[in-house]
């Protein structure tokens, strides 16, 4: 991987538990945002904080895009646009434009020939006449050619190419946390410049929007496809939880991965990407988000200058149309792997902004944490759990409810879910009471009133809650939160927590594994975290390249203290272990030397 693919990998794991962080005020009031708004005459908004007293400016654009807007065929493609759009424009990137444009024009060319090469191993395929239409060795001589041939064109574009320059025109004017994520719903681009140089990410964003270049269109789609090696075949549970997703959706198109099934990565077109790029990349489907010193009437002006300049798109972006069906039974998977045994149930519950999502939430507090009930009855009650917690997660169209634990000791996945189901018991037959109740949300709201204090996180929350479809979320879901009653906690643990409306997934340890012990630094975070993390940092440490390496290690630091209090040790560990692989490195280069 090249330095900002792994920096932004790493990114989003450090970034989990923070990018949904509701702004409340401690004492239960609201802690209204001063969000002042503006649009542009081609359809695209702005969202500005005025933070005088600051330095900075905490930067961002949303595309309203993610992976539930792709189809089979072209899934990964919108997670593949996070990658692509870091490549550059027409004036920032390469030392030759035009060779540059025609190069790209030469490589589609051989491009569509692979694919008529593939089409055809696809019906040998079908016919049993191959194993598969992906293995090296059923690579007939005419695509064996066309490989040398787009690999030469690829010499010569790197040889013009001034890789990575857009991140370095940015580091050189003092800009930090240039990264990006994508989920099921948005992609979001953000961006931490000194307020002197507002005037650059306009020009900077707008013109990657205006001018984009898709360089290396093709070999980054590899870069993708091997980040789904990293991220989801090479860890423990990786595969079995695309297997969950599928179960759980029937019908909607949260059923894929976000990083796009290896099939369609093999075959993703440029041309298909421009046409998603017109339709979702167009400013009517973006909105650009600014916290920090600079004032609406400068944002105004600067975004009238820069991001004006780009027309309006041909094509309105639609709506994902296709609902969930009903679920009518009760799915189930077991599988083993090389990890601790553990259990996943997922229930079917309300999208983004849903008048329940507040009760749910709250459902959710009870539960979790060293205080909720799951680790009273659980972890230190039965002690058939190290690890157990509840996750709300409501997307854009549609919602899930996620409950998770890893065994301790000889416990079993069957223990593990009886005991949810005595705790969730309890709640369907007797209201919270109101000191508990008052418990969770007192916490709930001093935990989220933290992340006002930040502007990074506040850009972040503003950016996300738009791309859902509201940003005014942030001003309503404390009034919101506290006018949830024992009632409605009663109400929601009745009403979308019925066995038919699940999926069950167990996980026993496979057999010739043996446990390793869960750093400390880890032990607050779920099991799914932990495995993540921890995959993450065996691909990191057995890279060799120490500026690479290093690059990582101030990504990570760089947002160590912008990182929930329960991610905090996590962020040092990783850190640590990074920097004893430099270290590793370096010592044997200097013995190598001497």
């Amino acid at each position: 991987m090249n330095r900002l693919t792994s920096a932004r990998l790493l990114a989003c794991v450090t970034l989990i538990g923070a990018l949904c962080v509701p702004v409340m005020a401690a004492d239960g009031a609201s802690a209204q945002v001063p969000v002042k708004t503006f649009e542009l005459d081609n359809g695209m908004k702005f969202l500005v904080v005025e933070r005088p007293e600051m330095a900075t400016v905490a930067a961002a654009w949303v595309a309203k895009v993610g992976s539930s807007d792709e189809r089979p065929g072209i899934t990964g493609l919108a997670h593949l646009f996070e990658h692509m759009m870091f490549k550059g424009t027409r004036t920032i990137g390469t030392t030759n434009a035009d060779r540059d444009l025609e190069i790209i024009d030469e490589q589609e060319a051989v491009q569509e020939q692979v694919r008529e090469v593939y089409a055809e191993l696809r019906r040998a395929w079908r016919l049993g006449e191959i194993e598969s239409p992906y293995d090296s060795e059923n690579r007939p001589e005419r695509l064996i050619e066309l490989n040398k041939e787009f690999d030469k064109l690829v010499e010569e574009q790197r040889a013009i190419m001034i890789k990575d320059e857009f991140d370095q025109v940015y580091t050189e004017a003092g800009a930090t946390f240039m990264n990006a994520f994508t989920s099921q719903d948005v992609t979001v681009y953000i961006n931490t410049v000194p307020a002197n140089k507002a005037e650059l990410w306009f020009w900077m964003e707008s013109d990657r929007l205006l001018n984009p270049v898709f360089r290396e269109f093709y070999s980054e789609r590899d870069v993708v496809y091997e980040e789904r090696r990293l991220r989801t075949e090479s860890t423990p549970t990786g595969k079995f939880n695309e297997m969950v997703t599928a179960m759980f959706w029937q019908s909607h198109p949260y059923s894929w991965p976000i990083v796009g099934w290896p099939s369609d990565l093999r075959v993703i077109s440029k041309a298909q990407a421009d046409q998603f790029f017109d339709t979702y990349y167009a400013p009517n489907n973006l909105t650009g988000v600014l916290v920090g010193k600079i004032t609406v009437d400068e944002a105004k002006q600067l975004a009238t200058r820069y991001f004006g300049r780009i027309p309006r798109g041909e094509i309105e972006p639609p709506d994902v149309v296709t609902l969930e069906m009903e679920q009518l039974a009760e799915k189930r998977m077991s599988g083993e792997c090389d990890c601790p045994p553990q259990v996943e149930i997922r229930y079917h519950t309300v999208p983004f902004g849903h008048a329940d999502s507040y009760a749910l939430d709250v459902l959710s507090g009870v539960l979790n944490d060293r205080t909720g009930r799951l680790y009273k009855a659980m972890i230190e009650g039965a002690e058939t759990a190290s690890s157990a917690r509840t996750r709300p997660d409501s997307g854009k169209w549609a919602g899930s409810f996620i409950f998770s634990a890893e065994a301790k000791g000889e416990a079993t996945p069957p223990q593990l879910e009886a005991g949810w189901e005595a705790v969730l018991a309890e709640l369907q037959k007797t209201p919270v009471g109101d000191q508990e109740l008052r418990r969770v949300k007192n916490g709930f709201l001093a935990d989220t009133f933290r992340s006002l204090e930040n502007p990074f996180f506040v850009m972040i929350q503003l950016a996300l809650f738009e791309g859902q479809g509201d940003w005014t979320y942030l001003n309503t879901i404390a009034d919101r939160t506290e006018a949830v009653t024992a009632e409605d906690v009663l109400r929601v643990a009745n009403k979308y927590f019925e066995p038919q409306s699940r999926v069950v997934a167990h996980y026993y340890r496979e057999e010739g594994t043996s446990a390793e012990p869960v750093p400390p630094e880890l032990a607050a975070l779920p099991a799914a975290q932990q495995q993540q993390i921890l995959g993450q940092l065996k691909q990191l440490t057995g890279m060799t390249d120490v500026a690479q390496l290093q690059a990582i290690v101030g990504q990570v630091e760089g947002q160590a203290d912008q990182v929930p209090d329960e991610m905090k040790p996590a962020m040092q560990f990783m850190a640590r272990k990074i920097k004893e692989r430099i270290a590793e490195l370096e010592s044997s280069s200097d013995g190598e030397k001497n």
